[in-house]
Order: C-alpha cells, then structure tokens, then sequence
C-alpha cells in the first residue's frame, strides 16, 4: 500500500458507564472501595497461605493462585477506570488498550482453569483420600498450577488486536471460535465430570452425615463456581437488556470487578483453616487442617 493509504491509530474512547457528570463521584468511590476490598481480601486469602506450612496442601496452592489471578484480573481494568473518572479524560492509547485486554483475557480464563483444577483435587480428595497424598504429589500439583497459566497466556494471543499480521480473517475467526468455546467448555466438563463422580461416592455411603461433611468440603469451590458460570449463563445467554453494549459492560464488570471481590469472602468464610490462620499470630495457637 502507499504510505498515503495508510491508516494509523494512536488512541481509542471508552464509552464508560455513564456519562452524566453528577454520577462519577460516585462510581469512583464505589470502584475505589471495590479495588481496595477485593485486593486487601485476596492478600489476606494469599498471605496465610504462603506463611504458614499447615496450608502448603494441594488445594491451598490452587486457591492462592485463584487470589492471585483475581488480584491481576481487577488491576488490569480498574486502575485506568479511576483515573479516568478523576481525570475526565475517556482516552486510552491502543498500545495501552491491547495491554489491557490481553491481561484481562489472561487472568479471568486462568480463573476459569483453576476452577477446574480445583474440581480436580476435590474428587481426588473425596473418592480417593488414602491415595491423596500419593496421586497429588509435587510434580503434578506443578503442572496443575502452570497449566491454567499457560492455556490462557495461549487464549489469549488469538484475540485479534494480537492475531499475527496477514493471518486471514476467515482462518482467525475460526480459531478464535475454537479457543474461546474450549476455554469456557473444557473446564466446565471437568467440574460436572468432577462432581458427578463425587456425587455417586457419597451416595454410597450409608450415614447421611458422613455424605453431609464430606461435601461441605466443597461448599466454596461449588459457590465460586455457581458465582462464575451463573455470570456467563445470566449475562450471555439470557441477557437482561436487549442493548448489546450495555449487556458487555455488565459482563465485563462482573468478571473484573465483582467475582474477584467476591471470591476471598466465599473462601475465607468458609474455609476454617484460612480463618483459623489468620488469627494464629495474634492468638498464638496452631490448628492442624480438617482436609487436605
């Protein structure tokens, strides 16, 4: 092409969630307190979990990645949010643009991964617990926690703005159909293989009670994953708004915002050992964990 045809773009507008001036005040201290309670809540998820060698167990290390990850998730998004609405300038660069949707892809598909990792252990756990220690050793917990990492690293290279200059247009729809449906299919196939094989143990145990706290265990994994494929189904399959745009910011702010935010509290709530962590410092007492 001659240098005349070329077209170039330096900077794009974000729509932003309103434009009524009397509004922004409150979106920035609305996403302001979010930001701070999500990453104060998944430090105090992560923290325990590093420090403390009662919590170096399979399904501890899958959960600090999982904070990790929400972590990344609402600081690639929310930052440049707030300081758009304090500066009142909609303006991103496109480098800054592809940055950011790239790492946001990254981190809610390794989300999506560790939740099937996590489904993983927890069958493991509940149908096997005389061989856990023996099946979930070090080396396969590693690749369990690299994986989620890799995959999405993988998935998220086929979104366009980073799709190899030349590829045909036909060719890159095709693979990013395929990536994106395997991201979202293949670890839900996981959970429901998982649980389904979890569910026919238990039901062969005679006590109810038995059945009962042996799938308490699972009460945060199967809440967090309600919480995340509940926003899928609920923003992209039985949309609310017939607005397209206004059912991608909703989509988009549920992923990035508000499911990080929620997941520290759904684990740390229910996770006596994460509790109980927290407050061993202060009250100087060791509790051995109740499961692997």
């Amino acid at each position: 092409m001659h240098e005349g045809n070329q077209t170039s773009i330096s900077e794009l507008l974000l729509w932003g969630l309103s434009s009524q001036p009397g509004q922004q005040e409150l979106l920035f201290a609305l996403f302001l307190a979010m930001y701070l309670v999500t990453v104060m809540g998944n430090v105090l998820v992560v923290l325990p979990i590093g420090l403390d060698s009662y919590l170096h167990t399979p399904m501890y290390l899958f959960l600090a990645n999982l904070s990790l990850a929400d972590i990344s998730s609402i600081s690639t998004s929310v930052p440049k949010m707030l300081m758009n609405i304090q500066t009142k300038s909609p303006s991103i660069s496109y480098e800054s643009c592809i940055t950011q949707m790239y790492f946001s892809i990254v981190f809610v598909v390794t989300d999506n991964f560790l939740l099937g990792v996590m489904a993983c252990d927890r069958f493991v756990a509940i149908c096997h617990p005389l061989n856990y220690t023996t099946v979930m050793g070090p080396r396969l917990c590693l690749w369990l926690t690299a994986t989620p990492w890799a995959l999405s690293n993988t998935g998220a290279l086929t979104q366009p703005s980073a799709a190899p200059i030349g590829l045909l247009h036909e060719v890159h729809e095709l693979v990013l159909s395929v990536v994106g449906s395997s991201v979202v299919t293949l670890p839900f196939a996981l959970i429901l293989v998982s649980y389904a094989c979890i569910t026919r143990a238990l039901l062969r145990l005679s006590r109810p009670e038995g059945r009962w706290k042996a799938f308490s265990t699972c009460g945060s994994h199967l809440t967090a994953v309600l919480l995340f494929y509940g926003t899928i189904v609920g923003v992209y399959f039985f949309p609310s708004s017939p607005d397209p745009d206004n059912r991608d910011k909703v989509g988009a702010l549920l992923f990035t915002v508000v499911t990080p935010m929620t997941n520290p509290f759904i684990y740390s709530l229910r996770t006596t050992d994460v509790r109980g962590a927290l407050r061993r410092p202060l009250l100087g007492k060791r509790v051995l964990p109740v499961m692997p």
